[in-house]
């Protein structure tokens, strides 16, 4: 019998044979800058990599749980009036203590890494352990000596953490989009799902994956430029050939269960890992569940939260957070109120209908950033339309002033909306608020964003908000309303702050 390795062998060695590289085999052009930088045919190098990011991420979450300690001992008067030695002992205590607690919750593992939501979790977890085993060592000591790491020091390292991998996120967002560190991906498919995963790849590469070859009922061909290899009863052997990291299987009207087994045991005692796409578009996080029935692993999809206590506590904390930021910012309103005024004597806020939740209009309330003519003369400007879809969009429009520029490149016409959140019309996460005309053309599915009241900022706006395609925006608000939690618009929330100062896509 051909063991596993002997048949991986062959697999590699046969292009060779007929003068074909894994680059040619894989559809990849000599000399890419793909292949250079990303190591897409040195599998090993891009593993290298992660692994060296990793210890560099455990040295970067030491070093700032030192650095927090340090701070401390120096300005926290409780601690700063211990002896030396003692601090010194107690530093070194904490550090180590923070520092298993990651280990243990296998923090610092290349996949958890930058992972977003995953790492978050992880990281909070281990702190929650750790601050519990210095609360019961304090109490079992009777050292009062502790209280100050229990209660200050340590929820300050844990949040210096968390703030330190966010920096070294968007650090390796910004390589991976230059094509640096990016993952091998075989996908196994029909060519329209092969199609729609190399097309997110590619609109995310801070995500990490690069498809470098497919495998579909057809076994020949292309797929949105990428090589097909095989056929689906060829993706071990396929895998191999295009040194991939990971296989992502699709649905495809040829692919089974039975398929799906035996490809795992095909694939067991390498370093690929196996992903599949359940089917369920859009739909993630804390709706999915697993059921096992009599041993057989059921996803239980659970429906989304429209009403109840959660709604309730979600528009609470929306106005009671845009009551604040009005106080705030209202220096900066009356500033930007005088320059609109100023610019060519109108009114300073415009005013136009939207459709909110469950279809009921409301009047929103932004700066004015175009000229008082604007609407009048837009008939005009149909035939230089650049959105997609029932939009209008234009890069260049001419009706816009010129402080009106600067508010939209940094969305600052938009911060009256606020008013509008205190008033219950809005939210400040939510689907984009639409137009009447617009939604009078809207399919089934993008009715769907009539199921919760329209926000300041949304998925729309931290993926590229008017550089976005019709389809796209639809299916942002959709993922947004299928899979709604409080977490969802923290982390929208806080892309928002990089999306607004960057201003990409805003015009």
């Amino acid at each position: 019998m051909t063991s596993m390795r002997d048949r991986t062998d062959e697999t590699v060695e046969a292009p060779r044979r007929h003068g074909l590289s894994l680059e040619a085999v894989a559809g990849i052009a000599p000399g890419d800058p793909l292949v250079a930088e990303t190591g897409v045919a040195g599998v090993d190098d891009v593993r290298r990599s992660r692994m060296a990011w990793a210890h560099k991420i455990l040295l970067l979450d030491l070093g700032i749980v030192a650095l927090v300690g340090l701070v401390a001992a120096a300005c926290v008067p409780t601690i700063a009036e211990t002896h030396p030695a003692v601090t010194v002992g107690l530093l070194v205590g904490l550090v180590a203590l923070l520092g298993t607690a990651l280990a243990v919750g296998r923090c610092w593992h290349p996949i958890v890494v930058s992972s977003g939501g995953l790492e978050y979790t992880r990281v909070l977890q281990a702190g929650s352990g750790a601050l519990l085993a210095l609360a019961l060592t304090e109490v079992a000591l009777r050292d009062y000596r502790l209280q100050p790491y229990t209660l200050v020091v340590l929820p300050a390292a844990v949040v210096g953490v968390l703030v330190g991998r966010t920096a070294a996120r968007a650090l390796l967002h910004r390589r991976r989009r230059r094509g640096i560190g990016l993952t091998g991906v075989l996908v196994v498919g029909s060519d329209e799902t092969v199609a729609d995963l190399v097309t997110r790849t590619r609109r995310a590469p801070e995500f990490g994956w690069t498809v470098v070859g497919a495998c579909t009922p057809a076994g020949t061909g292309e797929v949105a430029g990428v090589r097909v290899i095989g056929g689906l009863d060829d993706v071990s052997d396929a895998a191999h050939c295009v040194d991939a990291e990971v296989v992502a299987v699709t649905p495809s009207p040829g692919w089974t269960g039975r398929r799906l087994h035996r490809l795992a045991w095909e694939l067991e005692g390498t370093d690929l890992d196996l992903v599949v796409d359940p089917g369920l578009m859009e739909i993630a996080g804390p709706r999915l569940h697993m059921t096992p029935v009599d041993g057989l692993p059921m996803i239980r999809l659970t429906q989304p939260i429209f009403r109840g206590w959660a709604r309730v506590s979600k528009a609470v904390v929306d106005r009671l957070a845009a009551a604040v930021a009005v106080l705030l910012l209202s220096p900066v309103l009356l500033t930007i109120a005088l320059l609109v005024k100023r610019e060519d004597g109108g009114p300073v806020f415009f005013h136009q209908e939207r459709v909110g939740r469950e279809g009921i209009a409301f009047r929103m309330v932004k700066f004015r950033s175009m000229a008082t003519d604007a609407e009048g003369t837009k008939a005009a400007l149909d035939a230089a339309n650049e959105a997609a879809g029932p939009l209008f969009k234009m890069r260049r429009d001419p009706r816009v002033t010129r402080i009106g520029s600067v508010l939209r490149r940094y969305s600052l016409d938009e911060l009256p909306q606020l008013f509008n959140v205190l008033g219950g019309s809005m939210s400040l996460v939510g689907p984009r608020p639409p137009l009447p005309r617009e939604v009078v053309e809207y399919a089934d599915d993008a009715r769907r964003r009539l199921l919760v009241r329209p926000g300041m900022t949304g998925l729309w706006q931290v993926s590229g908000r008017s550089d976005l395609s019709w389809d796209e925006s639809v299916r942002l608000d959709l993922r947004y309303v299928e899979n709604w939690s409080p977490g969802l618009d923290l982390h929208i929330l806080a892309r928002t702050v990089t999306a607004v100062v960057t201003g990409r896509g805003a015009y």
